[in-house]
């Protein structure tokens, strides 16, 4: 109470309305990836968790698309009679491009390189430390590490799990990779722990979203009777590779690292030469090429040194780098010099009906942004149809989708995106990693858990050290209580009452004991009865038969 000692007239402003609780935002999801650059208001904002609302907003601070580069055959009467695409490492611009799409809003980026930087699996682990840091993301889209080795993106996965069950505010949205079509990879390599805080989804998708590329990235070979020869090459951070030999199989390159110290050289019967044992930090040019030259079963293989002083790093994936085809001939050029010419238009014409396949889960965080800013987070993000999207490169039965669905064995459903005609592409399947938990089975749950439990938690912050007594208790509840009735209103929680919707218990004898009070804690006990999917509509038919 005031100290009154002047005479004078004295006003004061008595609170009567409760506090309030305040839903937090549910669709915030984190992107971390490779970028063309990282600079905001003149600072480089590499390893930096950045806050964005817009594509446009991603186009000023981190660039545009990684170049695609072109090959295409073209006969005599100037036919094209192939094109073969080398897509890009990094797909994040595409991914966000996809993602505002399909509705999405307020993100978060965490560039981890640029387009120059190897894919590593390092890089992606230090973006899950920098996120952890962030209190709004309530997503982990780990989109671009489905490009790395399977064991390298399974522990990755593992730890952005482990980063929801350590933080309990965010969910994470998994790609199955697209060479693991039956999932069983992804299902033996993620484990056992925390799976209620993530999804799978399956298959990659066929965008209508165009390649990005340079008129001098589309080399093109024209049939001629002057062709002299044909090879491949490739120049990688100061190396030149060469492949004189036939082009029954396209060679390919990879550099890998190992145990053993010394590099050594192979070369498989399709044309992959694979350098190994090259460590983290990586070699010189001039060292790997004199290793090269001890090495004596090359098989039309040449490697030469154009830049001695460079540092060889590993590459990333399992397939290898593809080396360019090359034809010596009077007919070899690059689309820029043919540019004001029908064979330029042609070129173009048929590069614009080439669209770029990408993992799903950028369409699907976009997904969960519509459907919670539409009718809440309470609502499964399933029977939705996505935009920008062609089609699921694999079609999936409803036979297919029961080996998805249910995983009697572990538990770990996998949502499926199908095509259905007359409605297009659909996200159709709303089933966490712990699909044979009852109580964590479904998305649209555990994420209505993990907005309740951060809401309340940071509304909750005003009762801190004031006095554990029935004055306390009952604003507590007061103000809890009122939040969970304006999401039962709105449909998010079951029960015709609500009583049977929910129930906030707190206060000495039922919630805390006197020992409990002496030690500072006040406890309070909540129970909401969330609303669940109906996954499965069963309509039972019978013949009624006539009545006289």
């Amino acid at each position: 109470m005031s100290s009154f000692l002047t005479p004078d007239v004295y006003t004061e402003e008595v609170p009567l309305l409760p506090q309030s609780v305040a839903g937090v935002s549910t669709a915030v999801p984190a992107f971390i990836g490779y970028t063309q650059k990282a600079v905001k208001e003149g600072k480089n904002v590499t390893n930096q968790a950045i806050r964005i609302a817009t594509f446009l907003e991603y186009k000023e601070i981190f660039g545009m698309a990684q170049p695609t580069s072109f090959l295409v055959d073209v006969n005599n009467e100037e036919t094209i009679n192939a094109i073969t695409v080398q897509s890009p490492n990094s797909t994040l611009y595409y991914a966000m491009d996809l993602y505002f799409k399909n509705g999405g809003g307020d993100c978060y980026i965490i560039s981890v390189g640029s387009y120059e930087d190897g894919y590593t699996q390092e890089a992606f682990l230090e973006g899950l430390e920098i996120l952890s840091k962030e209190d709004e993301p309530t997503l982990i889209m780990l989109g671009e590490a489905a490009k790395l080795p399977s064991a390298d993106y399974y522990s990755i996965c593992q730890q952005a799990l482990a980063q929801c069950q350590e933080l309990k505010d965010r969910f994470c949205v998994f790609d199955i990779q697209n060479e693991d079509a039956a999932a069983q990879g992804f299902r033996e390599g993620i484990g056992a722990n925390n799976l209620k805080y993530g999804a799978a989804y399956t298959p990659y998708l066929q965008t209508s979203l165009n390649y990005v590329y340079h008129d001098s990235d589309v080399n093109i070979s024209k049939e001629s009777a002057s062709q002299e020869e044909l090879f491949f090459e490739e120049e990688y951070q100061g190396i030149k590779i060469t492949y004189l030999g036939d082009e029954s199989n396209i060679p390919k390159f990879r550099i890998n690292g190992g145990s053993e110290t010394s590099i050594k050289f192979s070369i498989s019967p399709n044309k992959l030469l694979t350098v190994s044992n090259v460590p983290e930090e990586g070699v010189t040019a001039n060292e790997l090429v004199a290793e090269w030259e001890k090495f004596e079963n090359k098989e039309n293989f040449e490697i030469i040194a154009i830049d001695t002083d460079s540092t060889i790093s590993q590459t990333s994936g399992n397939s290898g780098k593809a080396l360019k085809k090359v034809v010596i001939s009077e007919e070899s050029f690059t689309l820029d010099t043919k540019k004001g010419t029908a064979l330029y238009s042609k070129i173009k014409s048929e590069l614009a009906k080439e669209k770029i396949i990408l993992p799903s889960s950028s369409a699907i965080a976009g997904v969960y942004a519509t459907t919670d800013r539409e009718r809440g987070v309470w609502k499964a993000p399933a029977n939705v149809s996505l935009n920008a999207v062609i089609g699921p490169v694999k079609k999936i039965t409803s036979k297919d989708q029961e080996k998805l669905n249910v995983d009697a064995t572990a538990g770990k459903s996998i949502n499926a995106i199908r095509s259905f005609v007359g409605k297009g592409t659909m996200v159709w399947g709303a089933r966490t990693l712990a699909g044979n938990d009852n109580e964590w089975r479904y998305i649209p749950v555990r994420r209505l858990f993990n907005m309740i439990e951060e809401s309340t938690k940071k509304a909750s912050y005003f009762a801190v050290f004031e006095p554990n007594d029935a004055a306390t208790w009952l604003k507590v509840k007061a103000m809890i209580e009122s939040f969970l009735y304006g999401i039962w209103q709105q449909g998010g929680l079951a029960g015709a009452t609500e009583e049977q919707a929910y129930f906030v218990n707190i206060g000495l004898g039922k919630t805390m004991t006197q020992q409990d009070i002496l030690e500072g804690r006040m406890i309070v006990e909540i129970g909401i009865a969330a609303a669940r999917p109906a996954e499965f509509i069963i309509l039972k038919f019978s013949h009624k038969l006539q009545e006289v």
